[in-house]
């Protein structure tokens, strides 16, 4: 725990940290978040920073800095340039895989060092609290009716985790993805403004980025994508629905590539201690987050069959 302490500590914009924990001037260690404020990554980030102020781990407050721009493609590319530096991480997850290959980008996450997966959850169908849609087959209905029609948004790009999640909706009810009208956001904080601006007339999205206006009544959810209901929310799962699809996403932390043995194992043991703590097994049910922790080569592993995953997902759909 000793070093979680220390790593989240020099996250500290106002304390210098060298990689190995001593007094180093401007050597700080900086954890980038790729997309706004109040989207998924920077929730996940922000979380992590605060179960580890109110255990105890830290004496002052931790800084978390925002990278926006094409989906996370931007501080990924960030990232890669910033080869051998230990004193960079990145919050990331499925939606940075899909926007590097959707956009043709010549990074890869798999070009960093993986550190770790630390969640999955699953994503959910919400409209306005006025929305004429009210439950998940009047949305089936209005769509299979006009499939150019409807108005669909995510907070992630062609590839990301809203996207694939929305294409594998309409396919499990007959629609062609070719014909669905989908709209990219940059994250959560700026899906919001569109849905309840009527901008599009339902969002594809993770539940935790909008608790607040779910639990508020502001926003309704009409089904959740995982393979069971989430405790706080009043709506059915998709495949109780009748409809055949179960989906998550997940977050997790790379660092820059060329970075030491002794970051790499020093940033895989913070995150593994992180994970230990009851705080963030309270963190995770609170915000309907599943565990999912994987590690260095066990997550490498997984980082290369997602963009093999994705890739062939946005070639079928003729997007790759």
């Amino acid at each position: 725990m000793r070093v979680l302490a220390w790593v989240l500590g020099c996250l500290l914009l106002t304390t210098g940290c060298t990689v190995d924990g001593s007094g180093g001037g401007v050597d700080r260690f900086r954890m980038m978040v790729p997309n706004v404020p109040g989207g998924g990554y920077d929730v996940t980030a922000r979380t992590a920073v605060s179960i580890a102020e109110r255990a105890g781990l830290l004496d002052d407050r931790v800084a978390v800095f925002n990278l926006a721009g094409d989906q996370g493609v931007i501080a990924l590319s960030r990232l890669l340039d910033e080869s051998g530096n230990g004193r960079l991480a990145m919050m990331m997850g499925l939606g940075v895989v899909g926007a590097t290959i959707a956009s043709g980008s010549g990074h890869r996450v798999t070009d960093g060092t993986p550190i770790a997966r630390l969640l999955q959850e699953p994503e959910a169908v919400l409209v306005p609290a006025d929305s004429p849609l009210r439950d998940i087959e009047d949305v089936v209905r209005s769509w299979r009716a006009d499939p150019g029609g409807l108005g669909l948004g995510g907070g992630s790009a062609v590839g990301g985790p809203d996207h694939l999640m929305t294409m594998q909706l309409a396919q499990a009810i007959g629609i062609d993805p070719h014909l669905v009208r989908y709209g990219t956001f940059d994250g959560g904080g700026a899906l919001l403004p569109a849905l309840l601006d009527a901008r599009i007339d339902v969002a594809v999205s993770s539940l935790v980025e909008y608790a607040e206006q779910i639990r508020s009544g502001q926003l309704r959810v009409l089904a959740v994508s995982g393979p069971e209901r989430v405790p706080w929310v009043e709506a059915p799962t998709l495949t109780e629905s009748g409809i055949e699809v179960i989906f998550t996403n997940w977050r997790g932390v790379i660092a820059p590539p060329g970075i030491s043995d002794a970051d790499r194992e020093r940033l895989v043991r913070l995150f593994h201690d992180l994970e230990q703590t009851p705080e963030w097994r309270d963190a995770l049910t609170e915000n309907s987050w599943t565990a999912a922790f994987l590690d260095g080569d066990a997550f490498a592993a997984f980082l290369q069959s997602e963009d093999e995953r994705v890739r062939d997902a946005l070639a079928e759909l003729g997007l790759g």
